[in-house]
């Protein structure tokens, strides 16, 4: 089978702070030094490596550096990795929106490209006219264009406005006609960054079969970018992880996805650095663990413990969590005013508890996403307060697979939920 994408050393340096990546100076120092004196490119040898969590200490910054990879013809592969790790950068190179500061990127056949809401689009311009704005875009012909388009229009759901000025279309809407005129185009290479996440579940899952159309049943490529490691593990082969711009792992969709994982920390703790808040409702800290000792098995109960302060009436209190798979899977969800339909409580501190039994959870990873808030108002859980934990297996338990029952499981043990204590 043919390489249909290569990335031969390629590496991508912006400058921090401005638009451009240089100045006239820069620019006539650079065209000294490389045409004039025949020496390297000066402003290469210096920037620093794309980690947007430290102080940068350089004013360049390596967005990418010296990635290296192929992807056969029919290859779908996923590229995963934290915020700000390249990986847009990597697609806007391939899509040629940007070009590369060093290295050789080649490409053989057409590209589409969806890497923004409404990418191509003409926002005076009705939907009609910008599925044909984007097919030539793409080297199509009118007639080309012509004998697609009522697939593309009825795969986009988009038919009563299709007349109506993109600019007045949902971002929903924007992506479902972007997508299939992506798709439907027929390009060679697919590139799809995380915009389907805009769409709804029932279009991210007709997004998600096209994908897959594309690739077995046409040998076109596809470049996946998501953070949704569900849709990696369904969709692509094979995976590329990206890590401070450069490549830290490449494999199969399953063994990236583990590495990713892998490397994640791990958070069975939570306290609020700001406990003293003026809010409401503050969460104090949280907690997820064995019953006893120190370890989690598939035959160890799992407590979930966390401490809240009401210091207002809280309208229609919610306090509860979801339980989600390693994949991003919801599996069950729990909520306190299930049992007694209370939705305030009286100001005060209180402690939760939710015991999950023995042998109700598989070996793996899970993540517990907090949740307490003022219904429909605000969520007093941040991001920082997601509790994850592992359960090893344990060659005496009879735990289910996933538990196939787990949800009715759940819905029973929501009376283990012992409302604390007050605090005094």
């Amino acid at each position: 089978m043919s390489v249909s994408i290569e990335f031969n050393h390629v590496s991508k340096q912006y400058r921090l702070g401005l638009v451009s990546t240089r100045t006239l100076s820069h620019d006539l120092n650079r065209w000294w030094t490389v045409n004039v004196r025949g020496k390297e490119d000066p402003y290469l040898k210096i920037g620093s490596v794309n980690d947007r969590s430290k102080k940068a200490d350089s004013e360049y910054v390596w967005a990418l550096k010296d990635i290296d990879f192929k992807v056969e013809q029919g290859e779908v592969v996923g590229i995963i990795g934290r915020n700000g790790a390249g990986k847009s950068t990597l697609l806007k190179l391939l899509s040629k929106v940007t070009g590369p500061t060093t290295g050789t990127i080649k490409a053989r056949g057409r590209i589409g490209s969806l890497l923004e809401v409404g990418t191509g689009f003409h926002p005076e311009m009705t939907g009609r006219e910008n599925i044909y704005l984007n097919g030539a875009i793409l080297g199509m012909t009118k007639d080309e264009i012509s004998r697609k388009l009522d697939e593309i229009i009825d795969f986009s759901g988009c038919e009563r406005y299709i007349d109506t000025p993109v600019k007045r279309y949902s971002s929903g809407m924007t992506v479902r006609l972007g997508f299939a005129v992506a798709a439907f185009l027929e390009p060679e290479i697919l590139v799809v960054d995380e915009v389907l996440a805009v769409g709804d579940a029932e279009f991210q899952k007709k997004a998600i079969g096209k994908m897959q159309n594309v690739s077995q049943g046409e040998g076109r490529t596809v470049l996946f970018v998501s953070h949704n490691m569900a849709s990696i593990q369904r969709l692509c082969q094979s995976g590329i992880l990206l890590e401070k711009g450069f490549v830290s792992y490449a494999g199969t969709a399953s063994e990236t996805i583990s590495k990713y994982l892998s490397e994640q920390v791990v958070q069975s703790e939570y306290q609020n650095p700001n406990p003293h808040a003026n809010q409401k409702l503050v969460l104090l800290s949280a907690s997820v663990g064995p019953k006893t000792g120190s370890l989690i098995y598939t035959s160890t109960p799992v407590q979930i413990r966390f401490t809240i302060r009401v210091n207002q009436p809280v309208g229609h209190l919610v306090v509860g969590f979801n339980l989600m798979s390693s994949f991003q899977y919801p599996l069950a969800r729990a909520d306190y005013n299930d049992q007694n339909g209370a939705y305030t409580l009286e100001p005060g501190e209180y402690e939760f508890l939710f015991e999950i039994p023995a042998n109700t959870l598989s070996n793996g990873d899970y993540k517990i996403e907090l949740d307490v808030a003022e219904k429909c108002v605000r969520n007093y859980a941040g991001e920082q307060s997601v509790l994850t934990f592992h359960v090893d297996i344990d060659e005496h338990s009879h735990a289910n697979t996933f538990s196939e029952n787990i949800s009715s499981k759940m819905s029973i043990i929501r009376e283990n939920w012992l409302v604390g204590y007050e605090k005094q």
